[in-house]
């Protein structure tokens, strides 16, 4: 399903079902006592987005450290536990995942997970989707007497019910790496004492734990000299410049990625840039790649699986890319990652690695979604990203390069863009 059938049947599906759900967990709650004690097994609700699983990792080794890493169990998405099987914080076997290709087969699925929750005897569920009413129904219906999961307390955001037994208000001030730690906190804590929280969380300084597996670095250098046609592999920038269909204002200008490749490939002789993208981007890669024009510039879109495209990163100096989730899943790589927000704050949603170079406006409207509002925003006019200049993030990734010191020195670019643009990059 698409990420607009996605919404449109959380919301007009899930808000129902959500009410129907809270009168059954009142009526239940007359027969039902408190959940008391500590946890013993943790489930995660983690559908979507890869990039957030990433964040989310110094949250799930927090659970596994309170109840041990066999007794947490995660549900996503079939298409993003990869990302899981990468962070390897938690057993295989505990992840728990629902396709997501038709509505049907995701309640085929969802039914079969449900099944596993309560043969698992979840005691404590963790929902990690903000506001979404089928991760808060997932949830209710897991069987866990410990529920915990962000609650509309004033209205703030949509309806999804009243389904939590441990409810946390969302602190919009907080990183998203501190608010997934908050929530699972919370699970061992009084349900009376909630929302209020005596506690501070600590920043999250990310490191680069991937570790590719014997012979895949030779795999992915092998494909690179076969594109490039050369023996060697030098000094490689990549540009991702899609974001795919969750957010289609974080795109920064195609042809703003083109200019940035030709100024880069005239200022750096030695170096070879490509472009990546998804098997579903691998025209639009080609054709990126196409105008640019250049022995030195290729596409790599559709050519690698996922977990090359971490190997990839691994060879590589610089990622570009738009706010999406190569900028996540890249950091936990060497490679510097130079990443563009607009609808989006990087407060929140930024990598937190010392590798991390992030370029925002910061315009009056921007960020214009957020976790109140589903990720929903009215603009078709993306002037968060168009603010952003080719020389603004040339200047960026030019010292990323120059800090790293593998290319020669640059030649000068006087001549052909101008003394100021000259004088902006040395």
């Amino acid at each position: 399903m698409k990420v607009n059938s996605m919404r449109f049947l959380d919301r007009w599906v899930g808000s129902p079902m959500s009410a129907i759900l809270t009168v059954a967990r009142k009526f239940a709650d007359i027969f039902r006592r408190r959940p008391a004690g500590s946890p013993r097994r943790i489930l995660v609700v983690k559908l979507v987005e890869q990039g957030a699983t990433v964040i989310a990792g110094p949250a799930l080794r927090r659970a596994a450290e309170i109840v041990g890493r066999d007794n947490v169990f995660m549900v996503v998405f079939k298409e993003n536990r990869f990302i899981l099987d990468i962070l390897d914080v938690i057993p295989a076997e505990n992840v728990l995942t629902i396709r997501s290709s038709s509505l049907g087969v995701a309640t085929i699925d969802s039914l079969r997970v449900l099944w596993r929750m309560r043969r698992e005897k979840i005691d404590t569920a963790v929902d990690f989707e903000f506001f979404s009413r089928f991760s808060g129904a997932l949830t209710y219906l897991s069987g866990a007497k410990r529920r915990v999961g962000f609650h509309s307390f004033a209205g703030e955001a949509g309806y999804r019910g009243d389904l939590m037994t441990h409810r946390v208000a969302y602190n919009l001030t907080l990183h998203a790496s501190q608010i997934y730690r908050v929530l699972i906190e919370a699970a061992a804590m009084d349900a009376d004492q909630l929302p209020a929280m005596d506690f501070k969380v600590d920043e999250y300084q990310g490191e680069s734990n991937f570790r590719p597996r014997p012979g895949e670095i030779e795999e992915v250098e092998t494909l690179l000299k076969n594109l490039l046609g050369r023996d060697t592999i030098p000094p490689l920038i990549l540009l991702n410049a899609n974001s795919g269909d969750l957010l289609p204002l974080r795109r920064w200008s195609a042809d703003r990625y083109i200019e940035m490749a030709k100024q880069l490939l005239e200022r750096y002789p030695d170096i070879v840039i490509a472009f990546t993208g998804s098997p579903d981007e691998r025209d639009e890669a080609k054709q990126l790649a196409a105008r640019v024009d250049s022995d030195r510039c290729v596409s790599l879109g559709g050519h690698t699986t996922l977990r090359q495209l971490l190997v990839l990163y691994c060879l590589a100096e610089v990622l570009v890319t738009n706010d999406s989730g190569p900028a996540h899943y890249a950091s936990l790589t060497p490679i510097d990652v130079v990443t563009l927000f607009g609808p989006e704050t990087p407060a929140i949603f930024g990598a937190q690695t010392p590798r991390s170079h992030i370029i925002w406006a910061g315009l009056a409207c921007s960020p214009c979604v957020n976790a109140f509002n589903q990720r929903v925003t009215t603009c078709t006019n993306n002037l968060c990203m168009q603010r952003i200049t080719v020389l603004e993030v040339m200047v960026t990734v030019c010292r990323v390069i120059e800090q790293r010191g593998k290319v020669c020195a640059p030649i000068s670019v006087a001549a052909s863009k101008g003394a100021d643009t000259a004088r902006a990059l040395h």
